[in-house]
């Protein structure tokens, strides 16, 4: 690693080291990594990565040894309960990773939040499930585990669990259903709270650029159509998302023009039926390869 560099943690290996290494490709920068390095470096920017485990990621942008690190909020949230002082900021949300932290009961259960009290509670997630807990005026005993937390009330460890979830069939095979979310959560940019010199600032502000592009970019998609004057203003109001379209007349077609627009929100079937009940005709949707705003 290089102290003339930025330096990013990530994590590496896991649900998130991909998607990480896939934003990176598309803010453009080339990575060089060897199988079974901790690091990596990029060939095109003044970047330096660290590979780490996730809950190690909060310890070394906190500490500085990296500017940035790419982490779950799941993961940053519990050892922000933890160390408060810690000054670690939230950069960016990058929109994949994401799972739900919930409270499981036995799926036979009728389960009430009343159950709670008193009762035993596994998690992964001492802090985030306790402070989850006082906010609801629940007092209840919580189980630190490391691994295999929905075995818990199988086994008589606890009565209920506090766990990630992403799709739940792995509560539904052992017997439990989702009851209560304490923390929605998705893999997030963020930087430590300590002073970083000149150089590396710069670095960090131009790749912050980039990654807001990329996340742009996927959210947005370009739209192309015709339409008579007469419905532009109904388009207009249809359009998701969009700031003030491009409006261009027709040549040879009189109260006729084309409209063209950024949509930074989704584009269903439904919003193109609307577009063309309204009076558009020949609507295309078209990807976003970058965006710099």
């Amino acid at each position: 690693m290089s102290i003339d560099r930025l330096q990013m943690a990530i994590q590496k290996s896991g649900r998130l080291s991909d998607q990480s290494r896939g934003l990176l490709k598309s803010a453009g920068i080339k990575i060089q990594a060897n199988k079974g390095q901790l690091t990596a470096r990029a060939t095109n920017f003044p970047l330096d990565l660290m590979l780490v485990r996730d809950d190690d990621i909060p310890t070394f942008v906190a500490d500085g040894v990296c500017e940035l690190g790419i982490v779950g909020e799941n993961v940053l949230g519990e050892y922000a309960l933890g160390r408060p002082e810690a000054g670690i900021e939230i950069l960016a949300r990058l929109g994949f990773g994401r799972c739900s932290l919930k409270i499981a009961a036995p799926q036979e259960e009728e389960f009430d939040l009343s159950n709670l009290e008193g009762s035993r509670i596994a998690t992964s997630y001492p802090l985030l499930t306790k402070k989850w807990l006082a906010d609801q005026g629940i007092s209840a005993e919580i189980v630190t585990m490391r691994g295999a937390v929905e075995l818990a009330p199988r086994l008589g460890i606890a009565s209920y669990i506090c766990d990630l979830v992403s799709t739940g069939q792995t509560l539904e095979a052992n017997g439990l259903k989702p009851v209560q979310t304490v923390l929605e959560s998705e893999a997030v940019l963020v930087r430590t709270g300590r002073e970083i010199v000149p150089d590396h600032a710069a670095a960090l502000d131009q790749l912050k650029t980039r990654i807001d592009g990329v996340i742009q970019t996927s959210e947005s998609k370009y739209i192309v159509l015709n339409a008579p004057e007469s419905a532009l203003d109904d388009i207009g109001r249809i359009l998701p998302g969009a700031d003030a379209p491009t409006v261009i007349p027709l040549a040879g077609r009189q109260g006729h023009f084309a409209v063209q627009a950024v949509c930074q929100e989704s584009v269903f079937w439904e919003t193109l039926e609307e577009l063309k009940g309204a009076g558009a005709r020949d609507i295309l949707v078209m990807p976003i390869e970058k965006m710099m705003l």
